[in-house]
C-alpha cells in the first residue's frame, strides 16, 4: 500500500509538526469530499485516502495535511465527532503521528496544550498570562524559579484549553519568547541548551522543584513547616501525600473542584518520577480551609487515603491585625464546612456523590436496563490517563437511562458501554466527551458497528 505519492511530499509530512490529520471515516467518503469539507480550516497541501491494495477500495482512513498545525488542530476540535454525510457514522479525528514515531497510539489533546517559553527575568506570573492571553483562553502558568533564592529563570510554560489555541501563540508571538510545545511530563526530555547553560531536561525534570512561588526546600516534604489546624495556623497552601502513583492532571482536576486554585505542581525527583507529594495554592484563605477539610482522608482512587496538611506559605501574618483576620475567615469557612449537609467525602456544591468527582451535572442515577435487551447503540471511550473502575463508569453512565452493561478492553485504555436506547446513548456522549471523572478524562463516541468479515479493524484512538 502507498499511503503518499511522492517521496518528496512524504519527507515534508511532519513540517511543521502537528500539521497532519488521521481520521476514520465512512468507506464511502471520497477524497474531493473530504478535501472539501476541511478546506474551510485553512490551506491543504495534501490529502491521502488508505485503499486495500487488492481491491483498490477505501478502507475508511485518511490523512490530511495542512500547512499550519493550528489549522490542523482547529480542523481536529471542530470535525471530531461530525458526519459529513447523511447515513454515515460520524468521523474521527486526531492529529496524526509523525513519521518517525515508534508509538502505537495517537498523539493526545493533553501533550499539545503546554507551551514553553523563554520570559524576561522580571516577567511575573500575571506579565505571562497578559501577554499569551491573546491567543485563547489559559488555565494556567507557571514562571520556574529558583529553588535557593527564588528568582525567576527567565522560563515559564502557559498551557491553554485547546491544541488550537497554544498552536496559534506558537506561530504568532514574538520569536524571542522561542515558544515550543512542552514535552509531556512522563517522556525522557531532551538535552538541547538554552540561556544559562542549563539543558531542557534540567529545567523539566526538576520542574517540580523550581516551580516554586515561595522558594521552599524541595528536596523532602519533611522540610516543609506543616502547620496543625487546631493552633489556627492556616495558610493558603496545602502539601498532599498519597501512596498511588497520581498523575498532575488528577490531582489537578482533584483540587480544582473548590473555587479559587492557582497553582498545582506534582513534586518529581531528578529523574522526572513522582515523590508522592504535590503543592497546592489557592488565592484565598478560605478556599484552601474547605480543600484542607474535604480532601484530607479522601479515598482517591478507592483505598488510597491522601493526606492533606498546611504548609507555609511564606506571608507574614505575625501582626495581631493579621492573625485575627486570618482566623475570623477559617472560622467562618470552618461553620460552613461541618454544617454543610455533605460528608467529608464529598463536595456540596458539586456533587453530592462521594466517590464521582467531576464538573459535569450529572441526572440522577436510574436502574440499569435488563441484561438481555438489544443493543441500539454503543459507545466507544478513550481514558487518559488510566481506565475508572466499572462500577464508576455503571454509575455515570446509568444515568442517561438504558444503559445495559459496561465492558473494559483488557489491557487497554479502552471500553465499551453499551444502550438499549439510541437517544440515552447519544445524550451520554454529548455529556461526558472530553470531560474529567475522577481526575480521568474521556474521549467518549459512537462505536463502529460490530463486524461479521475477518478484516483487520482500523484503529479508532
Amino acid at each position: 500500500m502507498e499511503e503518499y505519492p511522492t517521496k518528496q511530499v512524504a519527507e515534508n509530512l511532519d513540517d511543521p509538526p502537528n500539521s497532519r490529520l488521521f481520521a476514520v471515516t465512512s468507506r464511502s467518503i471520497t477524497e474531493d469530499e473530504l478535501r472539501d469539507s476541511f478546506s474551510v480550516f485553512g490551506d491543504i497541501q495534501g490529502v491521502w485516502v488508505v485503499k486495500d491494495k487488492q481491491t483498490k477500495e477505501s478502507k475508511g482512513i485518511c490523512y490530511v495535511k495542512f500547512a499550519r498545525s493550528s489549522q490542523a488542530c482547529l480542523a481536529m476540535e471542530e470535525m471530531h465527532g461530525k458526519v459529513l454525510m447523511e447515513g454515515t457514522k460520524p468521523i474521527k479525528v486526531f492529529i496524526a503521528q509523525s513519521r518517525s514515531s515508534t508509538r502505537h497510539r495517537d498523539v493526545e489533546d493533553e501533550e499539545l496544550t503546554r507551551i514553553f517559553v523563554m520570559i524576561p527575568k522580571t516577567f511575573s506570573e500575571e506579565d505571562l498570562k497578559n501577554t499569551f492571553k491573546e491567543y485563547g483562553d489559559i488555565e494556567y502558568c507557571v514562571i520556574i524559579k529558583n529553588k535557593t533564592t527564588g528568582e525567576s529563570k527567565g522560563l515559564g510554560y502557559v498551557r491553554y484549553y485547546k491544541p488550537s489555541q497554544a498552536a496559534v501563540a506558537i506561530e504568532n508571538c514574538d520569536k524571542s519568547y522561542r515558544a515550543i510545545l512542552a514535552e509531556p511530563r512522563t517522556k525522557a526530555t531532551a538535552s538541547e541548551d538554552y540561556s544559562g547553560g542549563a539543558s531542557r531536561g534540567d529545567y523539566m525534570g526538576n520542574a517540580g522543584d523550581s516551580m516554586n512561588q515561595y522558594a521552599y526546600p524541595m528536596a523532602d516534604p519533611g522540610n516543609y513547616q506543616v502547620m496543625d489546624y487546631r493552633s489556627g495556623d492556616f495558610t493558603r497552601c496545602l502539601m498532599v501525600s498519597t501512596r498511588a502513583a497520581l498523575t498532575q492532571e488528577q490531582i489537578f482536576a482533584l483540587f480544582d473542584l473548590v473555587p479559587g486554585m492557582e497553582y498545582c505542581e506534582l513534586q518529581r525527583d531528578a529523574y522526572g518520577m513522582s515523590k508522592g507529594h504535590a503543592l497546592i495554592r489557592y488565592s484565598n484563605l478560605g478556599s484552601a480551609v474547605y480543600a484542607k477539610e474535604k480532601l484530607n482522608g479522601f479515598e482517591y482512587p478507592p483505598g488510597n487515603r491522601l493526606a492533606v496538611n498546611f504548609v507555609d506559605d511564606g506571608e507574614d501574618r505575625s501582626s495581631p491585625v493579621g492573625r485575627m483576620a486570618m482566623q475570623f475567615v477559617a472560622a467562618q469557612m470552618m461553620s460552613a464546612v461541618w454544617n454543610g449537609p455533605s460528608t467529608s467525602q464529598g463536595f456540596s456544591a458539586v456533587s453530592q456523590m462521594s466517590r464521582i468527582q467531576t464538573d459535569v451535572n450529572l441526572p440522577p442515577l436510574k436502574k440499569l436496563a435488563p441484561p438481555d435487551s438489544k443493543s441500539k447503540e454503543r459507545l466507544f471511550v478513550v481514558f487518559s490517563p488510566s481506565p475508572l473502575p466499572p462500577d464508576v463508569l455503571e454509575d455515570v453512565f446509568c444515568r442517561f437511562g438504558s444503559l445495559i452493561e459496561v465492558h473494559l478492553v483488557p489491557g487497554r485504555k479502552v471500553g465499551y458501554m453499551k444502550y438499549a436506547d439510541k437517544q440515552c446513548a447519544d445524550e451520554a456522549m454529548a455529556a461526558l466527551h472530553g470531560r474529567v471523572v475522577n481526575g480521568v478524562k474521556m474521549k467518549v463516541m459512537l462505536a463502529d458497528p460490530p463486524r461479521e468479515e475477518s478484516h483487520k479493524r482500523p484503529r479508532t484512538y
